[in-house]
């Protein structure tokens, strides 16, 4: 059983080229050859071998192989056990990406898998999606996404020399990533603390390490250069602004402004229409 599937120009990130499932035949063999986008074959059952470059490898249940595009590759299944095998084909700008948070690559075509009942469930879903008419394409991926991911946990490997270092800009990127999408709405250091899932004190300390800020003080004049680019908006008072950048109280918003841009926000925006340039402190 094999389905091929068009390609969708709006989806460029990600998208499913085609799937499939077989049980093969003893000796069935395919290549060698040549793809244009990532397959990713995942053994059932059975036995069988993979062949890229020099390597070749055998492969049994719970294993699977990855073909990269433009490598020469050839597989053949087992002449006493042959495998039965499911596969994806995909494309897109952050395949290679998605495939490395797994340590997939070229060089590194094998990998284990221990997840037989989640990825059964996306290949039967992708299956029933036939019956889909309309958003079927974004069905697809989205089952794509989570075949990728289960793969990345139980297959992501880390550089140990650069681990720690990458682990604490993990960390940091989540704060700054929190307060991005956050910043119009009340909330502690300590909610920060829960989201990120680090100790509030150790979390601190780290940002500070990274940043030379405290999370206090970078949300403060993240909301205020915010507020900043809402003062062109002529149909918005200060008020509204001061709301829009998570601040109930106009007071202590214009305290906040006045501390970090030397004038108020009355005043910012007077220079602001005047043609003025206005300045940071």
């Amino acid at each position: 059983m094999i389905e091929y599937l068009p390609k969708h120009t709006q989806i460029r990130d990600l998208h499913l080229n085609q799937y499939g499932m077989e049980q093969c035949v003893p000796g069935h063999y395919f290549g060698p050859a040549v793809r244009d986008h990532y397959l990713i074959h995942f053994v059932l059952s059975g036995t069988g071998i993979f062949e890229t470059g020099r390597q070749t490898y055998r492969l049994s249940q719970g294993q699977g192989f990855l073909i990269c595009p433009h490598s020469i590759t050839f597989y053949q299944a087992d002449s006493l056990h042959p495998w039965e095998y499911c596969w994806i084909g995909f494309s897109g700008l952050q395949a290679e990406t998605f495939l490395k948070q797994a340590g997939l690559h070229s060089d590194a075509p094998i990998f284990t898998f221990d997840r037989n009942e989640e990825w059964h469930a996306c290949v039967s879903a992708i299956m029933e999606s036939k019956r889909t008419i309309l958003g079927r394409d974004l069905k697809l991926t989205g089952l794509l996404y989570l075949m990728l991911s289960l793969i990345v946990q139980d297959n992501a490997t880390t550089d140990t020399e650069n681990a720690g270092n990458d682990r604490k800009q993990f960390y940091v990127t989540k704060v700054l990533d929190f307060i991005e999408m956050n910043y119009a709405n009340r909330f502690s250091v300590a909610d920060v603390a829960d989201f990120v899932g680090l100790n509030r004190s150790y979390l601190c300390s780290l940002f500070k390490e990274h940043i030379h800020s405290s999370i206090q003080s970078y949300l403060v004049q993240y909301r205020i250069q915010k507020a900043c680019e809402l003062m062109n908006q002529r149909e918005l008072s200060i008020g509204d602004i001061a709301r829009s950048v998570g601040y109930e109280d106009p007071l202590l918003f214009s305290k906040m402004f006045r501390k970090n841009m030397g004038v108020s926000p009355k005043e910012y925006r007077t220079r602001l229409r005047m043609g003025e340039v206005p300045w940071e402190r």
